[in-house]
């Protein structure tokens, strides 16, 4: 945890915040801190800045918080992705919410199991939870908006023309023949497949809504290992 985020109802003035729970324990048993000490903080979809602790006991740690900073700013990325299976969910999405992007839509393809959307990983309380867990890490305070389509053809022909309007769209899929782009400055909308990528109806679809194949090589990736992949070369240094 880089970032103790501090939401609204921690704030028991407007510059004190009383915690307790996981980041109580986090500050008491990973950081160790005492009275005087000061930590990292930011509040979410706020800013970020530096708070003294006033309190320290075994059950509640009281901040003064000091705000100064900004977020990072975004990625100009709208990420569309096959649902992953429920246990590789959770590591996509701290990777991804960690690397700036904001917009993400999980999608149903042919190839992801039905059951999969049946996952309590899908409730809101745990995907609010996995994004938390990125944006500590990435000292980003902004949440980012995660939205579920269950139907592949209805989201791809009625919510996805106005979703990437004004954006370059890429399709990324292992047997294209456009190597992926390196350094974008523009705003995009990147879909990315299951692990056994896009069938041949759902490439076709993309197509028609303005998408175009990329690959990052002969290698077929996992999906968490080609999230990162894409996400630093079409972005580097964001």
């Amino acid at each position: 945890m880089n970032l103790i985020i501090l939401q609204t109802d921690d704030f028991i003035t407007p510059t004190r915040a009383l915690l307790s729970g996981r980041r109580h324990r986090h500050i008491d048993r990973i950081l160790k801190v005492k009275v005087n000490d000061s930590l990292r903080v930011g509040v979410l979809n706020g800013q970020i800045g530096i708070a003294k602790v006033l309190k320290h006991s075994k059950l509640t740690t009281e901040l003064e918080v000091k705000l100064s900073q900004p977020s990072p700013l975004p990625l100009p990325l709208t990420l569309i992705l096959a649902l992953p299976r429920p246990k590789v969910l959770k590591r996509v999405i701290q990777h991804v919410v960690a690397l700036g992007v904001k917009q993400l839509h999980l999608i149903h393809t042919y190839r992801v199991e039905k059951s999969y959307w049946q996952s309590p990983s899908l409730a809101e309380n745990k995907l609010r939870e996995q994004c938390l867990l990125g944006l500590e890490q990435a000292v980003d305070v902004q949440m980012p908006e995660i939205t579920l389509h269950k139907r592949f053809k209805p989201f791809v022909e009625d919510e996805l023309p106005e979703t990437c309007r004004n954006t370059l769209k890429l399709i990324a899929h292992p047997y294209a023949s456009t190597p992926c782009p390196v350094d974008l400055t523009q705003p995009t909308t990147l879909a990315v497949g299951p692990e056994g990528g896009f069938i041949a109806y759902e490439i076709e679809k993309l197509q028609q809504a303005g998408f175009a194949g990329t690959h990052l090589g002969p290698r077929i990736l996992r999906v968490e290992t080609a999230l990162p992949t894409l996400l630093g070369r079409l972005f580097p240094g964001r």
